[in-house]
Parts: structure tokens; sequence; C-alpha cells
């Protein structure tokens, strides 16, 4: 096979939360006064919080203290928390389960590579706690994509060389980090427009054929 290990960016990939971000979100900016829509989640996807939140704060009239800004992502994170436990093994589509156990069984690798704090907390949610080989996201990283430590260091804990393991990410950040990890990737949703992907993706169980 053309490939040793698969690593998986969580949100937009194997699942998707991005309901409850714009919904946390919201709630902060509202609070602040701040203007914001889908057009400006958009722009959060696959950056870490802080830079999510600096990202908001570029329609605020003042400048806030770090301290501050540490107190309001700490709130939006627990609003969020809150609405993730909504999530249930129903919001993993039978497409995805699938397909992830096609690639187990042809005895690939699987782990996630994501920036978030939360993906332990989601994939338990999902019932897929402990299914993957490895998962590296926001707990064990300084670096947010496009940076591509968390790419690395997923390839790491499943021990296989970087050009070994294939990313999968449905964000133009996440693809840049792959490339720049020696990885090739495979885009899919939005992703698939910035033409930066080794393979583009029409639907997830395209995987089971670009993996033969």
């Amino acid at each position: 096979m053309k490939y040793k290990a698969i690593i998986f960016d969580l949100d937009g990939v194997i699942c998707h939360t991005d309901k409850y971000h714009y919904m946390a979100w919201k709630q902060i900016a509202d609070e602040l006064g701040i203007y914001f829509d889908e057009t400006i989640n958009n722009r959060l996807r696959g950056v870490s919080r802080m830079e999510s939140f600096e990202i908001i704060l570029e329609r605020y009239d003042g400048t806030m203290k770090e301290e501050d800004k540490a107190a309001y992502t700490t709130k939006k994170n627990e609003v969020y928390k809150e609405l993730l436990k909504n999530m249930s093994p129903a919001d993993l589509t039978d497409e995805v389960k699938e397909t992830l156990l096609a690639l187990r069984e042809k005895g690939l690798k699987l782990a996630i590579g994501s920036s978030s704090k939360n993906a332990g907390f989601i994939l338990n949610q999902l019932g897929l706690g402990g299914f993957f080989d490895a998962v590296s996201d926001g707990n064990n990283i300084t670096h947010s994509k496009p940076d591509p430590e968390v790419f690395v260091k997923a390839a790491q804990f499943v021990e296989e060389a970087p050009r070994d393991c294939l990313v999968v990410e449905d964000a133009k950040a996440g693809l840049e980090a792959a490339i720049a990890g020696g990885m090739e990737c495979a885009a899919i949703g939005d992703a698939v427009s910035c033409g930066l992907a080794t393979w583009n993706l029409t639907t997830f169980s395209d995987l089971k054929n670009i993996t033969n």
C-alpha cells in the first residue's frame, strides 16, 4: 500500500461541530458587542482558540488586556463543552464509521491530528474513545495549523515516517500543515477548492480507493 497511516483532522472530517463553535463564539461576541456571523466563523476553522478570538477582536472597539482575553476564551470553551454534551454516536455517519473500519481492516494505522483541546471528549461522545491508534491535539502542541506540529507528532505517535502518512483535511490551513510536514494530503469539503491536495475527495468513502 502507498500509505502506512492516515491522520484525520477531527472537526469537519470525522464529525461536524461547527455549529457548536459558532454558537459559543456568538455568545461571547454578543456579550462584547462585536458583530459576528458565519462568514467570520469560517475563518476560525483549524485555528487555535486564542487565535480565533484575536480574529473576532478585529471588530472590537478598544484594546483588551491579556488576562481578559484568557477569561473570555475560557468562558467560550465552557459554553462549547456544554453544547458538545448534545453529541452522541448518532453524530457519526454510517459512511465514516464503515470507512474507518475498512481502513483498519487493511492494516492501516489511524490517528487524529486536531488543534482542538476537546478532541478526546468529542471522540468519547461519538463512541470512538480508544478507537484511534493515536490522538495528537491541542493538548500536546504549541503551534496551530498551518504549522505542521500536530501532524508531525501524530506520525511520531504511530511510529511512521511523514512520507508514509496521508492527512485528511477540510481546511486550507490543515493542507498547508500537512505539506509543510512532508505528508501527502486528501482534501474534503471546502478544502477541495484550494488546489493544494494530493487527492480531492468527493465523499469520505473515497479513502478506501486511494489507499489500495
